[in-house]
Order: structure tokens, then sequence, then C-alpha cells
């Protein structure tokens, strides 16, 4: 194979990952799940609206979340523990 093809061979694998991903990992750290606060495309996991982490369609999504540690969800603007 020629270093070329290995190459876009690479490129391809790389991009398509992030597309077949699912939940994000449990963190190694004491964490909560903070709703409201994530960026498009950037949630932790599945809700209601969308099957897998990374497919928050709205900024802020109330019904999207992410793992932060415990205790820095009250102190983000607008994010909340509860969905």
């Amino acid at each position: 194979m020629n270093m070329s093809r290995l190459l876009a061979t690479a490129i391809t694998a790389a991009v398509a990952l992030p597309a077949i991903a699912g939940p994000a990992p449990v963190p190694t750290y004491t964490s909560e799940k903070c709703y409201g606060v994530a960026a498009q495309g950037a949630n932790d996991c599945a809700t209601g609206a969308h099957a897998c982490a990374g497919q928050s369609t709205k900024v802020k999504d109330p019904a999207s979340w992410i793992y932060v540690p415990t205790g820095t969800c009250k102190k983000i603007a607008g994010g909340t523990t509860k969905s």
C-alpha cells in the first residue's frame, strides 16, 4: 500500500470515528450531570431528542447535559442538575 493511500485511509477513519461515537465515558473524577449548559454538538449523552453524545442541535439545550465536577453545575449560569 503506498503512503498516500495509507494516509487517506487514516484520515477517513479519524473523520468517521466521531460519527459512530456512543455515550461519553464517565469521568474518573466525582461528577454530576449538568443540564442546559452544553454547546451545540457538545453534549455528553443521549436525551429524548437525540441518541448519542455530540448530537445536541441547540446551544444550552435544557434537555442536553455534560459531565462537570460535583458542585460545579450550580456555579454555571443556566446550569441545573435536573432535566
